[in-house]
């Protein structure tokens, strides 16, 4: 006989009164009986069985709810809803719900798998209501400590789900807050760590770090997970600054694209996102002072941005980091500069078409009115 049950996010999220989309199934009882129920299920399970059948996941219960809850990542998804209503799970799970804490499942939750330090960073960005208990926040710290090389194993896939899923939470700066507050930046976002010690720029435009802005900006990207992305990365050649230079960042959109693709690859984001990271951190300065630029490096900004199919996405950084939206303005711009057209023996002349067309555009956008950016609410 099999017992079925909902487990761990979806019941959460339900008695939170917050809305879903995926549901976790366990069973309980043996593989045979599972599979007289679904016989095309496979397992796709490494350490325990996890088993799949059209498209939905099965995984097995432990043979009793303590070991079973002691086994999960947090107190809050330790739980389980039988087929008629009844609720199963973890003795702090009332009381960390109502208080809205996050709280290790267990003492070993994180040597059981170091994943979870991930995991505990994206659920606070997921859910800014709740805080982190401060006994897991120390035992991050300590297993930080003692066991860095178990974190740099992470496989990296691993890490970048966790990651994706902070960059659609509604407070996505809290997933580095946490990181941060627990000495778990590095190794992996090694350039962040260094970011926490290093001033942003002179006042009056900054009076935080590098970290600290790029927190801010993120958060006001906020809904738009590639534009947080782009803000994730787009200070990071700050952290290559030389002393004597500082308080400013000299060419720091330039050296910060490549560090932008090597966090990119490091965690084996989709290659969208890491193009996305590379023109955003490359153009982010220009996207700021869009309407001081003359027309034609306003028309190379506008190609590249769309090239990268990173239009909107790189209008809300901008903004974001500079207080001003210039989108109306530049998709002005564009809509006149593709209204251009080559005269037909103009056409296939290589190089030459290319010159010509790039003037033709110029000229179209230089006699617009002068670009007026719209300020940002609360600005």
């Amino acid at each position: 006989m099999v017992e079925w049950f909902a487990v761990g996010g979806a019941v959460r999220d339900m008695l939170l009164g917050r809305g879903f989309n995926d549901v976790d199934f366990s069973f309980r009882g043996s593989a045979k009986d599972f599979l007289q129920c679904f016989p095309s299920a496979r397992n796709t399970g490494r350490a325990f069985p996890i088993w799949l059948s059209s498209g939905v996941e099965y995984t097995e219960l432990e043979d009793n709810w303590e070991a079973d809850f002691a086994a999960r990542d947090l107190t809050i998804n330790a739980c389980a809803m039988d087929a008629e209503g009844s609720l199963y799970a973890h003795p702090c799970f009332a009381e960390d719900m109502r208080n809205r804490i996050l709280r290790l499942a267990s003492p070993h939750s994180i040597q059981d798998d170091p994943l979870r330090i991930f995991r505990i960073a994206r659920f606070y960005a997921a859910m800014p209501e709740f805080c982190i208990a401060p006994e897991t926040l120390h035992a991050m710290r300590q297993f930080a400590s003692a066991s860095r090389a178990e974190i740099a194993a992470i496989p990296k896939e691993r890490v970048a789900r966790e990651l994706m899923r902070a960059l659609s939470a509604p407070k996505p700066s809290n997933f580095l807050a946490a990181l941060l507050l627990t000495d778990c930046l590095d190794p992996w976002f090694e350039e962040h760590a260094r970011a926490a010690s290093i001033t942003a720029g002179p006042q009056p435009w900054h009076d935080n770090t590098v970290l600290e802005h790029t927190m801010q900006v993120m958060d006001r990207c906020a809904g738009h997970p590639l534009a947080v992305w782009m803000a994730l990365c787009h200070d990071l050649g700050k952290v290559l600054t030389r002393p004597e230079d500082l308080p400013h960042h000299y060419g720091h959109e330039k050296t910060g694209a490549d560090l932008a693709r090597n966090l990119g690859e490091r965690l084996g984001m989709p290659s969208r996102y890491i193009r996305a990271s590379v023109v955003g951190t490359l153009c982010h300065m220009k996207g700021g002072v869009y309407g001081s630029l003359r027309a034609g490096t306003r028309r190379d900004l506008l190609v590249l941005v769309k090239n990268a199919g990173i239009m909107h996405d790189f209008w809300l950084l901008a903004g974001a980091d500079g207080n001003v939206d210039w989108e109306p303005a530049a998709l002005q711009d564009l809509q006149a500069m593709e209204s251009v057209h080559l005269p037909k023996e103009w056409q296939g002349k290589g190089e030459e078409s290319g010159r010509r067309l790039r003037n033709m555009q110029c000229e179209v956008m230089s006699r617009l009115p002068k670009p007026m950016p719209r300020k940002l609410r609360g600005a």
